[in-house]
C-alpha cells in the first residue's frame, strides 16, 4: 500500500522522509528564556516520534516578547548555548529533522503560564508592560500596551534577523515565523488591533509591511538553501477583523519574498472571537492558501486520526500536516499512523522488539524494519 502521508517532500535543501510536523509547543519552563532539563526530555522524545520534522516551541527575540517569564528566548549568549546543547542531544539521538519557531509575543506578553490561568502580571508581580502596533489591549482585565514607535520597529526587524543569525550558528534545519494566535505580527495584520495611522497601519499594504520586513530580513540571514515558513491566523473569526481573503494576499507576498510553506490556523487575536472547533476545522484555511497562492501549505487543528491526515495530503488539501496536542499524548503518533497505513515506521533500532505482536508483515521475524 502507498501512503501519501507518508510520501517524501523537499523544501529548498531540506528532504523530508514524511509530511508531519510536529508543531511548536510552549512549555514555559525556561529560566531567563533559556531552555532547561524539561527541554532535553520533551524534544528528545519527540525527535524520535517519527514524525519528519519537529519544530522547536515559539522562541521569543527579546526578553519582553515572551508571553511568560518562562519562555524561551533566543536573544542572549546564555539562551543560545541552552539550545544548542538540547539541538545537538536530539541529533545524536533522534531521528526528526530541526526547527525553531521565532516570534514575539507583542501585547500578549507579561502573563502568567496556563497553569496558574494565564494572568496579567505587572512588574510588581515579575512581569513588564507589552508592546504592540497600539495602546489597544486584547480585551477587559488584560495589560494595555504601549505602542511602537517608528524607530523601535526597525529595532524589532533587527532582532529577528540576529535571533535568525543564532539559530544558523546553532545548526537548526529550517525557521517558522509566527505571524499568528495573536501575537505582534499578526496584531500588526489585523485592523481590530492595529490602529495606527502612518505607514504601518490602515491599508491592507500597510498592515503587512511590519510581518514583511520581518520575513525579508529573516530570509536574507538565513541561508538560502535552508527553508523559511509563516505560520498565519487566517481569520481571527470576527466580523471586521483579519480575515481568509487578505490571508491569500499575505501568502502571495510572502512567496514573492521566498517564503516556503504557510502553516495554516487561525483565531487567538480577541477574547470574543467564536471558533466553531471540531475535526480539522482549519483545513480549508490551506486547501484556499494552496490553490490561490500556489505555495506549499501545513494543516493544523484537531488532525488526530490517521486516515484523516492522509486523506487530507492525498485530496491536495495541504502539502503537510502539523500535530501538537496530538503528539503530548501520543508521542508515537507518527508510528502507530505508518502502521495503520501500511508503512515502515522509522523507529529506532533499540525500540524494534516493541513491535505489535505477529506484525511480521511490517518487521522481520527477528525485528528488524523492513527497509
Amino acid at each position: 500500500m502507498t501512503s501519501h502521508l507518508f510520501e517524501p517532500i523537499q523544501l529548498r535543501g531540506l528532504a523530508l522522509e514524511n509530511r508531519i510536523m510536529v508543531s511548536p509547543m510552549c512549555q514555559y519552563s525556561a529560566v531567563d528564556g533559556s531552555m532547561t532539563d524539561w527541554h532535553f526530555a520533551h524534544l528528545g522524545m519527540l525527535a524520535n516520534s517519527g514524525a519528519a520534522l519537529l519544530c522547536f516551541e515559539m522562541t521569543d527575540v527579546e526578553p519582553i516578547g515572551r508571553i511568560t517569564p518562562g519562555c524561551s528566548g533566543l536573544y542572549s549568549d546564555a539562551n543560545e548555548a541552552a539550545l544548542r546543547r538540547i539541538v545537538a542531544f536530539c541529533r545524536a539521538h533522534g531521528q526528526a529533522k530541526l526547527g525553531i519557531q521565532l516570534a514575539h509575543a507583542g501585547r500578549k506578553a507579561s502573563t502568567a503560564a496556563p497553569w496558574d490561568a494565564r494572568k496579567s502580571l505587572g512588574p510588581q508581580d515579575g512581569g513588564w508592560q507589552p508592546v504592540a502596533p497600539s495602546a489597544v489591549a486584547m480585551g477587559e482585565g488584560e495589560l494595555v500596551p504601549r505602542a511602537l514607535t517608528r524607530a523601535e520597529i526597525k529595532v524589532l526587524v533587527a532582532k529577528f534577523a540576529d535571533s535568525t543569525h543564532r539559530a544558523e550558528r546553532i545548526g537548526f534545519d529550517a525557521i517558522e515565523l509566527h505571524s499568528a494566535h495573536g501575537y505582534l505580527m499578526h496584531e500588526f495584520l489585523s485592523p481590530l488591533s492595529n490602529r495606527r495611522e502612518d505607514e504601518y497601519g490602515g491599508s491592507l499594504a500597510n498592515r503587512m509591511r511590519f510581518p514583511l520586513e520581518v520575513f525579508a530580513a529573516v530570509r536574507a540571514a538565513w541561508p538560502e538553501g535552508k527553508p523559511l515558513g509563516v505560520r498565519v491566523s487566517c481569520t481571527d473569526w470576527i466580523e471586521g477583523g483579519w480575515d481568509l481573503e487578505q490571508s491569500v494576499v499575505f501568502a502571495r507576498e510572502l512567496k514573492s519574498l521566498g517564503c516556503d510553506w504557510i502553516d495554516c490556523s487561525s483565531g487567538g487575536l480577541m477574547k470574543n472571537q467564536v471558533i466553531p472547533v471540531g475535526p480539522g476545522y482549519q483545513v480549508p484555511f490551506a486547501e484556499r492558501i494552496r490553490k490561490d497562492a500556489g505555495i506549499v501549505t501545513t494543516a493544523i487543528g484537531m488532525i488526530t486520526e490517521a486516515r484523516q491526515a492522509e486523506n487530507i495530503i492525498a485530496e491536495g488539501r495541504a502539502d503537510m500536516v502539523s500535530l501538537a496536542r496530538g503528539f503530548l499524548w501520543d508521542p508515537r503518533w507518527a508510528w502507530h499512523a505508518a502502521l495503520e497505513l501500511g508503512v515502515t515506521p522509522p523507529m529506532p533500532r533499540q525500540y524494534l522488539r516493541a513491535r505489535p505482536a505477529g506484525r511480521t508483515d511490517v518487521f522481520g521475524e527477528r525485528g528488524h524494519a523492513r527497509a
